[in-house]
């Protein structure tokens, strides 16, 4: 499957984004979405990921409760909205699809998109 994700940009604190990770080719239903994030000098993190199927939903602690993943199965499209931005938020964002077992380590997924910067200011 290939990723594009896109929707990223410049913001001040307290504002959001919506971020697109668009799919296309063979998605199986038992597949995980998932965004991920790197900032300057420090590793890749986990964001969020949603189930394809089911629609269940996970999210690091870090983003609970300002960010939100969906899926729109027709559009083949995961968002990933995020509010009350800080400035720790700023990063490169990364989609990525597979059939992991553990949501949150991007080894396993089998696809990534290109990142899209997002970037929070003081």
């Amino acid at each position: 499957v290939q990723l594009q994700a896109f929707g990223g940009g410049s913001v001040q604190a307290g504002g959001s984004l919506r971020l697109s990770c668009a799919a296309s080719g063979l998605i199986f239903n038992n597949y995980v979405m998932g965004w991920f994030r790197q900032a300057p000098g420090k590793a890749r993190e986990f964001v969020a990921a949603i189930r394809w199927s089911t629609g269940s939903t996970y999210s690091a602690d870090s983003v609970k409760g300002r960010f939100t993943i969906s899926r729109d199965n027709a559009k083949t499209t995961v968002y990933l909205q995020m509010n009350s931005l800080r400035p720790e938020d700023t990063a490169v964002y990364y989609c990525a699809a597979g059939t992991v077992r553990f949501v949150d380590r991007e080894r396993e997924y089998e696809s990534r998109g290109q990142g899209t910067q997002v970037t929070v200011s003081s």
